[in-house]
């Protein structure tokens, strides 16, 4: 039996662990030993040890098959360098902010295929697009999505179901589009749009730097991705940021200097946990315009998934997750094999691959509905 390595214990790490473990002998990696406490009862193998650390990395990673990644995004990018040295094959969803791409000469010297961004968006996102462009001609393409409570509780209405850090990066890393065949750079937060959902209500969309690795692979003229929060989430945000409590300069209050975005973690986090049995939920929409076979087509994917009380599982921990473990479990039975770095739109150009992970998700009861407009 194979072994995979889960480096991060988090939310979403912990969800890929346990699924993996049906056919995998599993070990997880973290150095917050209550992650690792809450996977004891799921008799998987644990290690509490500092990921930042290159040297634990190559030790951990040797006697194992196959590297998940999940750690923050602050420190995606040098673990995932770390990996591939060790010459292993890797499935990353860490979303780091570095280009992917400069790893790409470095994993093929190693032999390594690494995937990147494998989570539900960036990742499903991307792996529908790249299963369309190759059949089609895209003009067009816009997705909108967001993870959020049922129980709405001011102020923010908000719980972060991944690393709270990354929240933050999302709000101020500028956000890219592409339009008429230009890459176009606006404020996060910007452009806020109303969405109606039948499940929840309205929710509100405005611009974040989901595209990605889509801006490099992609020549298609319009492209953008928007972020889904509840009405009044965005006014309370933006005021945050523009009082300066995201900045990372430091300040000095009365003899002690700190980074304003510190203190303001510190205060947030706590209101943004989401709780172990928590009801949360994701939503996703996304829009493929273009032409096919010389007709005018639009294809349009659905999302709405709910925290699964019978595994205690969020919503969120599975869309990301099994998206992750699926192209895991490409890659172990050999349907998919590319040495370098991958985004997930390389692996949906193939029918098979595509297939493949969108019955993954089925049997775990995560569906995207879609809808052809001709």
């Amino acid at each position: 039996m194979k072994k995979i390595i889960v480096l991060g214990a988090g939310m979403v790490g912990r969800a890929m662990a346990i699924d993996l473990s049906s056919n995998y002998i599993v070990t997880s990696v973290d150095l917050n030993k209550d992650n690792l406490d809450m996977l004891k009862r799921k008799k998987i193998k644990t290690i509490c040890a500092d990921l930042s650390s290159a040297e634990v990395i190559a030790n951990l990673v040797k006697d194992n098959d196959f590297v998940v990644g999940a750690v923050p995004g602050f420190m995606g990018f040098e673990t995932l360098r770390n990996v591939i040295k060790s010459g292993k094959d890797v499935v990353d969803i860490s979303f780091f902010p570095e280009d992917a791409f400069e790893l790409d000469r470095l994993a093929k010297k190693h032999k390594v295929t690494a995937v990147v961004d494998c989570g539900v968006a960036p990742g499903m996102s991307n792996l529908i697009l790249g299963y369309h462009n190759k059949r089609m001609k895209v003009e067009n393409f816009e997705f909108i999505v967001g993870g959020l409570p049922l129980i709405r509780v001011y102020p923010f209405q908000y719980k972060a179901p991944f690393s709270p850090v990354d929240v933050i990066e999302e709000y101020t890393r500028p956000a890219r589009f592409m339009e008429n065949g230009k890459i176009v750079v606006k404020p996060a937060l910007s452009e806020p749009e109303n969405y109606n959902f039948t499940e929840v209500g309205t929710l509100v969309g405005f611009n974040t730097d989901g595209l990605r690795t889509l801006l490099k692979t992609m020549k298609i003229p319009n492209m953008k991705e928007k972020t889904l929060r509840y009405p009044g989430y965005l006014e309370l945000i933006k005021l945050i940021k523009d009082c300066g409590f995201f900045d990372t300069n430091e300040i000095e209050i009365n003899g002690t200097k700190i980074r304003p975005i510190d203190f303001s973690s510190k205060i947030l986090f706590p209101q943004w946990k989401l709780g172990e049995f928590e009801e949360e939920f994701t939503a996703m929409r996304i829009l493929i315009e273009g032409t096919e076979k010389g007709k005018e087509k639009t294809y349009v994917y659905s999302l709405f998934d709910i925290y699964d009380s019978e595994t205690e599982t969020s919503s969120m921990a599975r869309t990301t997750g099994y998206s992750a473990t699926a192209v895991v479990n490409l890659i172990l039975t050999d349907k998919f094999r590319r040495n370098g770095v991958n985004p997930p739109e390389y692996i949906g150009e193939s029918e098979v691959c595509f297939n493949f992970i969108m019955n993954y998700l089925k049997k775990r009861k995560i569906y995207f509905e879609k809808n052809e407009i001709i």
